[in-house]
């Protein structure tokens, strides 16, 4: 359990973080070292090797960052859509892919094309990276590990939902849903083929939303959708299945809808 902090102490925590970016822990430990005086502890944090580095890479990072801002007097702290497109062109990611919600997801992105300075610099400093080209490597790196490991594409096709949303919605709209599922689950916008030889899944997947469900997607289908996806590249005879799991009630559905396509897949095929 973390230590309790007394209110005065909590700012203080707070204000040593915005100026160093440093963790809450080791602000909590240069501060108690100080009695608690933030200049002092700030002093003694940049003069230490620690401090000098991460020093360093946050005055990199956020140049970087204040030459991206649309509007430097009104928002200080935040990229707009401008200079987000900008930006994601310079660190060479395009907005039809998957990587660029692997961007999103590590500067946690507030909404779709959008950026904070905290995020930004956060993000950056924990990935290594203080500068364009450094930024260009991880991304280059970042579409292999998206694809080739299981945690990292579903760590960003989760942050996918909140931030696709609609403001002021819980749930993602339909047409906005089936768009993201077309580009997380196809290769050729790096994300996983979905459609086998044998089995067009996620053409069958949007055909059966739109022609049984028709309404907006919830947190808990959207997540195990990306697990049902997977069980079913394992094995696609549903072996894996139960009509008692727990399963959302449109996944139990589809695999209903699956099992009738194939038959009449099967009897098509007899009458040929």
């Amino acid at each position: 359990m973390p230590p309790a902090y007394t209110s005065s102490q909590k700012q203080c925590i707070s204000q040593f973080v915005s100026f160093t970016q440093a963790k809450e822990s080791v602000a909590a430990k240069y501060l108690r070292s100080h009695g608690w005086n933030v200049e002092e502890a700030v002093d003694a944090y940049f003069q230490s090797p620690q401090g000098a580095a991460s020093s360093g890479t946050t005055q990199a990072l956020n140049k970087i960052f204040d030459s991206y801002r649309d509007d430097p007097e009104e928002n200080p702290d935040g990229v707009g859509i401008e200079g987000a497109m900008k930006y994601l062109a310079d660190i060479r990611v395009q907005l039809d892919e998957v990587a660029c919600f692997g961007v999103a997801e590590l500067l946690k992105w507030p909404a779709m094309g959008e950026f904070t300075r905290e995020g930004f610099v956060e993000g950056w400093r924990n990935a290594g990276c203080d500068s364009i080209p450094k930024m260009i490597n991880y991304v280059t790196a970042l579409r292999t590990r998206i694809t080739a490991q299981p945690d990292v594409f579903r760590r960003v096709y989760r942050y996918a939902f909140p931030l696709c949303r609609l403001q002021g919605q819980r749930n993602l709209q339909l047409d906005i849903a089936t768009e993201q599922w077309r580009l997380f689950f196809t290769t050729g916008h790096g994300g996983i083929q979905w459609n086998t030889q044998t089995t067009p899944w996620l053409d069958w997947w949007i055909e059966f939303l739109e022609e049984k469900v028709k309404r907006p997607v919830n947190k808990d289908l959207w997540e195990q959708v990306e697990v049902f996806m997977r069980k079913t590249l394992e094995d696609e005879n549903f072996s894996w299945w139960s009509p008692d799991g727990a399963w959302p009630g449109a996944l139990d559905d589809f695999v209903g809808y699956v099992q009738t396509k194939r038959g009449h897949r099967g009897e098509a095929m007899e009458v040929e």
